[in-house]
């Protein structure tokens, strides 16, 4: 059970404008608390906790206890926080690795993350930052043929250009990875397609 309560669930606001991805265990807590409701992945109508157990397992996977089963939630919706909170993507390699889809950005291989570099396009000797619009991953050929030159310099073409992604759900914590389809209906396609971390 402890795997099942670690899945992903989407945190909606009151607007039901997505937040946050939180996990299970967590979801169940702020539902308890009469903080969240379950929204169902089908329907989407909200349930509290105490309807949730009423109706069952339908679909998706099941939470057992000693007392009672239920549907484990995908999706919950709070009561009354109405905000979007602000999100900062941290500058690092995990992150640029997400960014990047652990692919090398001048010949366009993917490689084992440990076979990645972290490359500056304008190199730091001529003062290029260490940020999210100067810094690609290659792997070690492509790094080494580069060496300290720029791209142009030594022919080499990027295969786009670096930016500072956004943040959204799909890079929380398991989201990428194993994101429900009832979550399709609130992250709109692009927000899925921007690379960016929690």
């Amino acid at each position: 059970m402890s795997v099942a309560l670690d899945l992903p669930v989407l945190v909606l606001n009151r607007h039901w404008t997505p937040v946050h991805v939180t996990s299970v265990k967590h979801a169940i807590v702020l539902a308890c608390k009469s903080h969240a409701s379950f929204v169902c992945p089908v329907t989407y109508t909200p349930h509290s906790i105490m309807d949730w157990i009423e109706r069952g397992v339908l679909s998706g996977s099941r939470l057992m206890s000693a007392r009672f089963e239920m549907e484990s939630p995908e999706i919950i919706v709070l009561g009354d926080y109405d905000r979007v909170p602000p999100r900062g993507i941290a500058f690092n390699r995990r992150n640029l690795i997400r960014r990047d889809d652990n692919t090398c950005q001048y010949c366009g291989k993917q490689h084992a993350p440990d076979g990645m570099t972290i490359d500056h396009v304008t190199p730091l000797s001529r003062g290029g930052p260490t940020d999210w619009e100067n810094c690609v991953l290659a792997c070690h050929r492509c790094n080494g043929r580069k060496a300290n030159r720029t791209p142009a310099e030594a022919n080499m073409k990027l295969l786009k250009k670096p930016f500072k992604p956004e943040w959204s759900p799909r890079y929380a914590v398991y989201a990428r990875i194993n994101r429900p389809a009832s979550w399709n209906n609130f992250i709109p396609k692009g927000m899925l397609e921007t690379a960016g971390a929690e």
